[in-house]
């Protein structure tokens, strides 16, 4: 009966002390999540724009939602894009937690502005590692931060958009999705 007894309580110690799921995540305050980590509700196919709401994939799962996570399978293969069915502000800023694989050449495009999340365009990239990027746009000016060093600053062009994410070559794993308006 002991041994029953260890053995829950372990269950639970473990549960308690397991990193939280993307399902649970919370945004940072002001911000708002872009990606719910159980569906792909409030994105959208960007060829042909079909709604992406209540499913766990795109692109004969190219793009999946797995524990939390939104995953560009590399195994898949296809040049493919999603983007929020919203058009974010202007002046925006966009957080999340990436891990990119030894391949991982896959694009964000964000107010005409084009990101490779790619070793050769970020140096600081660690395979297989948790990181964070913050795209920060304001004043027709996107800057684009790892862990918050600069890694690159780009000027945008036209209009605000939606924010698109490009499963490219290799595999990336994204988690904790969210933005908020610059003021």
């Amino acid at each position: 009966m002991t041994l029953v007894r260890l053995a829950a309580f372990l269950v639970g110690v473990s549960l308690l002390l397991s990193p939280t799921r993307g399902d649970d995540f919370k945004p940072d305050a002001g911000f708002t999540a872009l990606f719910n980590g159980k569906d792909l509700t409030g994105w959208k196919k960007t060829k042909g724009g079909d709604s992406l709401d209540g499913k766990a994939e795109a692109y004969d799962k190219r793009f999946t939602v797995a524990d939390g996570t939104l995953v560009i399978d590399p195994k898949v293969k296809g040049d493919v894009h999603i983007e929020t069915q919203k058009v974010l502000p202007k002046d925006v800023h966009i957080r999340f937690e990436f891990k990119a694989d030894a391949k991982c050449n896959n694009d964000l495009f964000l107010h005409g502005t084009k990101f490779d999340i790619s070793k050769a365009n970020v140096k600081e990239l660690k395979e297989d590692t948790w990181q964070t990027l913050d795209v920060i746009v304001k004043a027709n000016k996107a800057e684009f931060k790892l862990d918050g060093a600069m890694v690159k600053t780009i000027a945008t062009k036209g209009e605000p958009t939606s924010f698109r994410i490009r499963a490219e070559f290799g595999g990336l794993v994204v988690r904790k999705l969210q933005m908020i308006e610059v003021k």
